[in-house]
C-alpha cells in the first residue's frame, strides 16, 4: 500500500546527523542568540497499511544561532522503548507511567520549561528531558507531582511564568487541566468530566478562564478491538462544544457552549473582551477522520473566530479567512491577552504545505509570502528583537523543505517587512521531514 504519510517530505529520514559553521545567505540578525528546535514523528519501523502520520517514534531537529552565525543543525531520535530495543542501550532512565502508550513514544512538540527541554506528546505519555545537543536525559514526572502524562500543547501565562495544559487518555472519562509552575512543580491537576473521550490536542487560557474543546473526534472501540494503532473517529452524533472553567475553579465551574460541529487541532490565541466574552480565534476543520484514517485531510481549515459569552448557551461563530492554513502562532508574550498579528502556514487539499501567512487582526487584512510550489513552509516561529519590543517587531523563523532539490532550510523573515523575502537563509545539511511544532531557545534561557 502507497500510504503518502510515509513518502515525500513526510517520510522518515534513517540516520541522526551533525554539521557545524553551516552556510547562510544573507545576515542571521546578531539579537537571535540560541536555538530554533523542531520535532515530529520519524517511525523507524512503519506498516503502511496501518501507519497513521501521528505515530512514530520521534526525532527533535535544532539549529544553533549566535552572533550572527549557524553553529550547528542536529538532528536527534527522542529515546523510547522500541528505539532501545532496536538500536541497544539502556532503557530511558526516569519514572515510568502505567498509561503509557506507544513504547513512550514523544514526537509533538519540544517546549522549554523549568530549565528543561522537554519533548511531548499528548494521549498519556511523560514529558521527555532532553540536554543542550538534544539527547535525550530521561522521562519525567516533575518530581512526583504529574498525576499521568502531558498534553504536547502546554501555553505559558507571561504573567505569571506557568504552564497550562489539558491533559487526556484513552484510559480516562475526564480531561485534566494540568498547572506546572514555573520551578517545574505540578501546583494543580483538576479533573473534568466528559460524556465521551475526545482527542483534546489543544487548549487556550485567558486570564478568568482556562478553555476546554470538547470536540468530536472521540475514541472508537471498534477500532481499537480491530487493533487498529490510532483508534480515533469522527463521530456525527457526539457535537461539539467550548468549555469556560474559571481558572482556579472546580470542574463543577465549568460553563459549556455548544459550537457547530468541526475538529480544532490549534487555537492561534484566546482573550477577553470589554463585555467579558472570550474571544478565541482557532483553526477550524470541518470534519477530522471520518474517511481518512492515516492523517488530517478532511478539507480545507479556515481561520474562524469564535465569540463566547459565559452567560449564553451557544458560541457565536466568525469567518476571518476562507485559506486553507494551520499551525497559527502569535507572539507569545500575548498569550491570553488580545494579539493583533498572527503567522499561519498554507495548508491546501491533502494537506499540502505552502507559504506563509501574516494576519492583521485589527484591519482585516493578510499578507502572503510564498516561494513556488515546490517551497514548503512549516510552523514559523515569532521571535521578539527585544523583551520590550512592540508586537510583531521580530523575526518569524521556519524550516522549509524544497522538493525540487530533496533539501531544507531554514528561513528568516523581518516580521514587519514580511513580503520581502528572507534577511537569512540557513543552508541545512538534510532535509526535516514535515512534523508538527517547534519552538525557539534563548541562549540567556539555558
Amino acid at each position: 500500500m502507497n500510504n503518502p504519510y510515509l513518502s515525500g517530505n513526510f517520510a522518515p529520514i534513517e540516520e541522526e546527523v551533525s554539521v557545524t559553521q553551516l552556510a547562510v545567505t544573507g545576515q542571521i540578525p546578531a539579537e537571535l542568540n540560541g536555538q530554533l528546535l523542531r520535532i515530529g514523528p520519524n517511525p523507524i519501523a512503519a506498516d503502511p497499511a496501518s501507519h497513521h502520520w501521528f505515530l512514530g517514534n520521534g526525532m527533535v531537529h535544532g539549529v544553533q544561532l549566535r552572533e550572527g552565525r549557524a553553529d550547528w543543525y542536529r538532528s536527534r531520535f527522542v529515546m523510547d522503548d522500541e528505539l532501545v530495543a532496536a538500536r541497544g542501550g539502556a532503557p530511558v532512565p526516569g519514572p515510568t507511567n502505567p498509561l503509557q502508550l506507544g513504547n513512550g513514544v514523544a514526537n509533538t512538540n519540544i517546549v522549554y520549561h523549568a530549565g528543561q527541554r522537554l519533548a511531548l506528546v499528548e494521549g498519556g505519555n511523560l514529558p521527555v528531558v532532553l540536554d543542550a545537543d538534544l539527547n535525550t536525559v530521561a522521562r519525567t514526572n516533575f518530581g512526583g507531582t504529574l498525576p499521568g502524562g502531558l498534553s504536547a500543547h502546554p501555553h505559558l501565562d507571561p504573567a505569571t511564568g506557568e504552564v497550562h495544559s489539558a491533559v487526556y487518555s484513552p484510559f480516562w472519562d475526564y480531561v485534566q487541566h494540568v498547572v506546572v509552575s514555573r520551578e517545574g512543580v505540578v501546583t494543580r491537576a483538576e479533573n473534568i468530566p466528559l460524556p465521551g473521550q475526545p482527542m483534546v490536542h489543544d487548549c487556550m487560557i485567558t486570564p478568568n478562564y482556562f478553555i476546554v474543546l470538547d470536540l468530536p473526534v472521540l475514541m472508537n472501540m471498534e477500532a481499537a478491538v480491530a487493533g487498529e494503532p490510532f483508534p480515533y473517529r469522527w463521530s456525527d452524533d457526539y457535537g461539539a462544544r467550548v468549555g469556560l472553567l474559571p481558572r482556579a475553579g472546580r470542574a463543577a465551574d465549568i460553563t459549556w457552549h455548544e459550537v457547530d460541529p468541526c475538529y480544532v487541532f490549534h487555537p492561534m490565541n484566546g482573550f477577553e473582551d470589554a463585555q467579558g466574552r472570550v474571544v478565541l480565534d482557532v483553526v477550524r476543520h470541518p470534519r477530522m477522520f471520518a474517511t481518512d484514517k492515516h492523517g488530517p485531510n478532511e478539507g480545507i481549515a479556515t481561520l474562524d473566530r469564535w465569540t463566547i459569552d459565559p452567560r449564553q448557551p451557544r458560541v457565536s461563530e466568525q469567518r476571518l479567512d476562507d485559506q486553507g492554513q494551520e499551525f497559527p502562532r502569535i507572539d507569545e508574550r500575548l498569550t491570553g491577552a488580545q494579539h493583533r498579528y498572527g503567522y499561519s502556514v498554507m495548508v491546501e487539499e491533502g494537506f499540502a504545505f505552502g507559504g506563509l501567512i501574516k494576519h492583521d487582526l485589527q484591519e482585516g487584512r493578510k499578507e502572503v509570502y510564498d516561494e513556488g510550489p515546490s517551497r514548503n513552509f512549516m510552523e514559523a516561529v515569532f521571535v521578539p528583537r527585544s523583551s520590550a519590543a512592540s508586537e510583531d517587531d521580530g523575526w518569524l523563523m521556519s524550516y522549509v523543505y524544497d522538493s525540487a532539490s530533496h533539501v531544507s532550510e531554514v528561513v528568516i523573515l523581518a516580521a514587519q517587512d514580511f513580503t520581502a523575502g528572507p534577511i537569512a537563509r540557513v543552508q541545512l545539511p538534510q532535509r526535516v521531514p514535515y512534523g508538527f511544532h517547534g519552538n525557539w531557545v534563548e541562549a540567556t534561557a539555558q
